[in-house]
């Protein structure tokens, strides 16, 4: 029994039914069987931008906030965490692969789940040795990431000890530029290069500065200019 569809003017598919299709499965191919698509997302990488990008970006600096914010500077979802503490710099994404590595190969074996919280989406832009100046930016390096002073990179979380914690992010740190250090979950937050502890509050640090005794002597003494 065949039912028929009706299609392009050209002519007419067939529709096999229930019966005929039960018949004929063992003689389909598994090339002919596969999916053509999925909905399943692809696993995106984070040292690498999914799209690319439309046009080269700038060398530029990295984003540090000076309005009072201390976003990005604790540990959310893991246990222990690696923060920058030096200077804000680009790291490229080899740099950041060799980090990676570096914490999965000490924990390996373990239960463990790792957080990245950056990503490599800048791209770098470099021109050949001994070229002359100008002829546009020149041609696509590598991807690179903007790390801010005082960003958390990587977040651990799992039945870890803090001290193997504490090696992993050692080796991971000594393969990337800077220096780094090592933070709890509940640590307290940094704004710029200073904590909100021992009495430091926000509200304090946003205040305009105070002047010291010593300054609103030096403003009440008469100026004197040399004859």
């Amino acid at each position: 029994m065949k039912s028929f569809l009706p299609c392009s003017p050209g002519g007419i598919i067939p529709r096999l039914s229930t019966f005929s299709l039960s018949r004929t499965a063992t003689s389909i191919s598994p090339l002919q069987s596969a999916r053509a698509f999925t909905t399943t997302p692809h696993q995106l990488s984070w040292l690498q931008p999914k799209a690319g990008e439309e046009k080269k970006s700038r060398k530029g600096r990295p984003r540090v906030p000076i309005g009072g914010s201390t976003r990005g500077t604790t540990v959310v979802w893991g246990d222990y965490g690696l923060r920058m503490r030096d200077h804000d710099r680009r790291i490229s994404a080899a740099q950041l692969r060799n980090g990676e590595e570096a914490i999965k190969k000490r924990l390996r074996g373990m239960k463990f789940r790792l957080y990245m919280r950056i990503s490599a989406n800048i791209g770098v832009y470099t021109s050949g040795n001994e070229s002359r100046m100008g002829k546009g930016k020149g041609s696509f390096d590598y991807w690179a990431s903007r790390v801010a002073v005082s960003k958390i990179i990587f977040e651990l979380k799992g039945e870890v000890h803090e001290q193997v914690a504490r090696d992993a992010f050692r080796l991971a740190a000594n393969k990337m530029p800077g220096l780094y250090e090592f933070v709890k979950k509940g640590d307290p937050a940094v704004m710029g290069i200073t904590k909100l502890s021992d009495g430091i509050t926000e509200e304090d640090l946003r205040r305009p500065r105070r002047k010291l005794p010593l300054e609103q002597t030096a403003q009440r003494l008469p100026g004197t200019t040399p004859a």
